[in-house]
């Protein structure tokens, strides 16, 4: 099946940047942003399918293919990041300089919104306490290992089906780079993906994520940003945020979680978003000390 509809993005959109966070960098075996536009793999209520997005004369054209194509194309400007509300955001910006520069400088930048928990849950459970490299690593390796191939063209894969991730020994994912901790957590979230998908909002989706062992505040504010589009997902526990946050909008070098989130209270509601802002911009407290470094643990 072949479905299509045309999508009116707003002034000033920017496709690629509003899109892009939905991707691994690099390379996503689920999901490529190109010359083309831009395609997503999915699995849908309805089926299996993607989700092609190009530009063509002002207009974004949304084409999906597969058993759940219908289901995709009807979700596809929530994935582009249409349905994400700025309304109230320019006079939350305001009350801080940088944020107001930043606001303007992005204000084509959207936040788009899958639909669907468990894809980005995993992707946030391999993140935990590693380097980008890492985990990103892992994610492609544990794709390639679960993913099957997606309808349509493009050549992708569909994301990790959660019933065969489930039914799968923790061990068997040290080759991909994941050491018991996270991949018992990811297991759990397996076994419990169908009531995730049927949350009605991030505020349930986070209370059912954060009871289960292994996921704490960071990895369900890292999934129900991309899966809602929640502009105030805050990622308390990040190793990096807080530092930047206390930097950019009180000139401390170093914060607290405490700190971080006392400073974004004034734009509560999208206090995630000031975040975003913060790293589009190249936002970033000065530099003490070592890096993470990189490990492995396939040999475990």
């Amino acid at each position: 099946m072949t479905v299509t509809r045309r999508l009116a993005p707003p002034e000033r959109y920017q496709f690629g940047a509003s899109v892009r966070p939905l991707l691994v960098p690099k390379h996503d075996p689920c999901g490529r942003l190109d010359t083309d536009g831009f395609r997503f793999a999915m699995r849908t209520p309805e089926g299996p399918a993607s989700l092609h997005l190009a530009r063509a004369a002002g207009e974004l054209v949304a084409t999906g293919h597969g058993p759940g194509a219908e289901w995709a194309v009807d979700r596809a400007d929530a994935i582009a990041g249409l349905r994400d509300d700025l309304g109230g955001f320019p006079a939350l910006a305001a009350r801080h300089p940088l944020v107001e520069r930043l606001a303007r400088t992005f204000s084509g930048v959207r936040l788009p919104a899958t639909g669907q928990v468990f894809p980005r849950l995993l992707r946030a459970v391999l993140e935990q306490k590693v380097t980008g490299k890492e985990a990103h690593r892992s994610y492609r390796a544990v794709c390639r290992r679960f993913g099957e191939p997606a309808p349509g063209p493009g050549d992708l894969l569909l994301p990790p089906d959660p019933a065969v991730v489930a039914a799968t020994a923790y061990w068997e994912f040290h080759p991909f780079g994941v050491e018991q901790r996270r991949t018992q957590a990811l297991l759990r979230a397996a076994l419990v993906a169908d009531r995730l998908e049927r949350c009605a909002g991030p505020a349930e989706a986070t209370a059912r994520m954060t009871a289960l062992p292994g996921i704490g505040p960071w990895t369900a504010a890292e999934t129900v940003r991309y899966a809602y589009g929640d502009p105030d997902a805050v990622s308390v526990g990040d190793f990096h945020i807080p530092n930047t946050v206390a930097w950019a909008l009180a000139g401390e070098p170093r914060g607290t979680d405490a700190r971080m989130l006392e400073l974004l209270a004034p734009f509560e509601g999208h206090r995630g978003r000031v975040c975003d802002l913060l790293a589009m911009g190249g936002v970033q407290a000065p530099k003490f000390g070592p890096r993470m470094p990189l490990r492995s643990f396939a040999g475990f």
